[in-house]
């Protein structure tokens, strides 16, 4: 899921928000899947238009 993200939205992103991302996925996985699935209260330095474009999860090619 959140090498999907990356690969979808990267191009569009400031330095700011690869900053932001790098320093993101230091934090365990587990930990990024609960705050995308809203499973997991988000900490307040990952919230904003990055983590909330996540949330959606329209960016996950599944075959059919």
């Amino acid at each position: 899921m959140i090498g999907c993200y990356f690969d979808r939205f990267h191009a569009e992103w400031s330095g700011s928000d690869l900053d932001l991302f790098e320093k993101m996925i230091e934090e365990e996985d587990v930990d990024i899947m609960a705050w995308a699935l809203g499973t997991l209260s988000i900490p307040e330095e990952y919230r904003g238009p990055l983590m909330d474009r996540m949330m959606k999860l329209d960016y996950v090619d599944i075959p059919r």
